[in-house]
């Protein structure tokens, strides 16, 4: 299982086994970032994490964990990288 860095925050570190732990539990899932802000993590405790979760994300997508898709309308969707599919199911 990927880990941030040292310095970043153990609330990354939270979400980053939150976003995990959701996708493992639904392997198939794959959402935006707004969808997993709204749906996947608990609303009330992440929704002014919008900055953080998105970095989270991003590391996840850079240490091959998740894979992510830009839209036609410019959001990205991300799902747990099923070891090289072209898409998420």
């Amino acid at each position: 299982m990927s880990r941030l860095s040292r310095g970043n925050k153990k609330g990354e570190r939270e979400v980053e086994q939150s976003v995990l732990g959701y996708l493992h539990g639904h392997p198939h899932a794959a959402d935006t970032l707004e969808g997993i802000v709204s749906w996947w993590l608990p609303q009330q405790r992440y929704e002014i994490e919008h900055e953080r979760i998105k970095r989270v994300l991003e590391h996840l997508v850079q240490g091959g964990e998740l894979c992510s898709y830009r839209l036609p309308d410019g959001a990205v969707l991300y799902a747990l990288n099923h070891g090289g599919d072209a898409s998420p199911h």
